[in-house]
């Protein structure tokens, strides 16, 4: 009941956006895509036993500020609390974004994550609710405060801030777009989804090249290098801990 409650909480409030005046005209844009990965990284965490993945999604945004996304795992390669094929994760996301002036960029929202297995260590369906606040100058700062209302028992918070900065390397490649970033976290006992301490979580640094096939379709092959920070983080408290990884992807990206 929970699960239909908040997809129709989401349609509700994008349906309600869409009425505000029957005389303008609804303009929807965004993209579909999909990628096949080495493996299932998350917060540093290796979530599918080094097995590879397909991760897809869909964005849909209208002018007023409102994005559905949605975004799913399937799992290409059995493990010990997966089976080949399946599908074990679904995630069902709802942002509104809106412009302090020019120079800072607001958004708020809530990503319900959906775990159709145990795989996680996690056995119950979870939200979070996230605030994310970028400047609009060089290397885009951009700080996310991430709150596990649902399962959290603790504090449940999650902080990231990352950079990112995008080449174009039409003179040299043609069609080619260089996009470079880098993220550090901090855990405060978000025990409903990272894990019971409160420290620097993991660190990554990121590197993808976008290469237009069309106008709107985009190929891009995507490397993120991870590791842990603090002892708590590499040792985990209720969990595992996280390694040092690398995660390589291949995406297709369609905008409309």
């Amino acid at each position: 009941m929970k699960k239909l409650a908040l997809m129709l909480i989401a349609v509700l409030l994008l349906g309600s956006t869409f009425t505000v005046s029957s005389q303008a005209a609804i303009e929807v844009e965004g993209d579909v895509y999909a990628g096949i990965w080495d493996k299932y990284m998350w917060r540093g965490f290796n979530l599918s036993d080094s097995r590879p993945t397909i991760q897809a999604g869909i964005d849909l945004s209208i002018a007023s500020g409102w994005t559905l996304s949605t975004w799913h795992n399937w799992q290409l390669k059995s493990g010990p609390n997966f089976d080949s094929g399946e599908l074990n994760e679904t995630d069902v996301i709802l942002t509104y974004a809106f412009d302090l002036g020019d120079m800072i960029s607001m958004s708020i929202g809530d990503i319900w994550y959906s775990l159709d297995n145990d795989q996680f260590g996690v056995t119950e369906d979870t939200n979070e609710l996230f605030v994310t606040a970028t400047l609009n100058t060089l290397l885009s700062p951009n700080l996310k405060v991430s709150w596990d209302w649902d399962a959290a028992e603790e504090d449940g918070l999650f902080y990231s801030l990352d950079i990112s900065h995008s080449i174009d390397l039409g003179q040299w490649m043609d069609k080619t777009t260089l996009n470079l970033g880098a993220l550090v976290s901090y855990n405060q006992h978000a025990d409903g989804t990272v894990d019971d301490y409160a420290g620097w979580h993991n660190y990554e640094l990121s590197a993808s090249l976008d290469y237009a096939l069309t106008d709107q379709l985009t190929i891009s092959p995507i490397f993120i290098f991870s590791s842990g920070i603090s002892s708590a983080a590499k040792s985990g408290v209720n969990s595992d801990g996280i390694d040092t990884e690398t995660a390589g992807a291949l995406n297709l990206t369609f905008t409309f």
